[in-house]
């Protein structure tokens, strides 16, 4: 396999983990703040853009990993 491909892949692998590791804590942080507040569970503003700026950045990892591969293999 190329090592252009190879690191796109693992880069790839790594932004979904990244963004669902990310999700996943922010829902836990919101669930935790209803549970406090006695309200429905959302995510509010902060967390949102926090999510929504992790997926933009998650785009250029599988780019910058198919690179790295480049280079170096």
């Amino acid at each position: 396999m190329h090592p252009a491909v190879e690191g796109f892949i693992i880069g790839l692998a790594l932004a979904f983990v990244l963004v669902g590791a990310e999700y996943l804590l922010q829902r836990k942080a919101a669930r935790e703040r209803s549970e406090q507040f006695k309200t429905k569970i959302a995510l509010d503003d902060t967390q949102r853009r926090r999510i929504n700026s992790l997926l933009r950045f998650s785009l250029s990892i599988p780019l910058g990993f198919a690179a790295a591969y480049w280079l170096i293999g």
